[in-house]
C-alpha cells in the first residue's frame, strides 16, 4: 500500500504532484475498461484512464504524445464513451497540460515533456529534476515527486484494480 506509484510518463507524476498540492484525492490507473472483444468473447483491447478522482467521480486521461498517436487514443476514448456512457472522462491534451504547468511555474518541466521523451522517467530522474528546479520555482511550491504515489495511495486507500 505504501509503495510509490509507477508512472508510465513523467507528465503523470507531475499531474499527481499538482493534485497532491491541492489535496485532491486520486488513484493511479485503478481500472481498465474492456472496449473490444474477439469472437470468443476474450478482451482484445481495453482503456485504462490515468487517474480517477473519487471526490469528483471523474477519470482523467493525460496525453502528451505526438498528434499521430493522439488519434488512436481519441478513438479509444470515443469507444469507451459509447460502451460506458455513465463514466465521466476528461482528456487533457499535451498543449492543455503544458499550459497548466506554465501556470504553476513549471517551465522547465513543460519544456521537457514532449512525446516519448518523457516516457518512463525513473524516480531518480524526477527527483533530480526537482532538485534542479529548486527554490527558483515560483509559488505555489509543489512537493517532491518521490512522495507522490505513497501519499496518494495511503490517503485514498486505493487498491489497484478496485474503486
Amino acid at each position: 500500500m505504501s509503495e510509490a506509484a509507477r508512472f508510465a510518463h513523467a507528465s503523470e507524476a507531475e499531474l499527481a504532484r499538482i493534485l497532491d498540492y491541492y489535496e485532491v484525492r486520486w488513484e493511479y490507473e485503478p481500472r481498465a475498461f474492456p472496449i473490444r472483444w474477439n469472437l470468443a468473447g476474450a478482451v482484445v483491447e481495453s482503456f485504462a484512464p490515468d487517474f480517477f478522482l473519487p471526490e469528483l467521480d471523474l477519470y482523467v486521461e493525460l496525453t502528451t504524445l505526438k498528434q499521430s498517436l493522439v488519434r488512436r487514443k481519441n478513438r479509444k476514448l470515443r469507444r469507451l464513451r459509447e460502451l460506458y456512457p455513465m463514466l465521466r472522462v476528461k482528456l487533457l491534451y499535451g498543449k492543455d497540460f503544458r499550459a497548466l504547468l506554465l501556470k504553476y511555474g513549471r517551465i522547465d518541466v513543460a519544456a521537457s515533456m514532449v512525446g516519448v521523451e518523457g516516457q518512463a522517467l525513473a524516480e531518480a530522474s524526477i527527483a533530480a529534476l526537482d532538485r534542479s528546479a529548486g527554490a527558483s520555482r515560483p509559488s505555489p511550491s509543489i512537493p517532491s515527486a518521490v512522495a507522490v504515489g505513497r501519499t496518494a495511495r495511503v490517503r485514498t486507500g486505493a487498491v489497484p484494480g478496485q474503486r
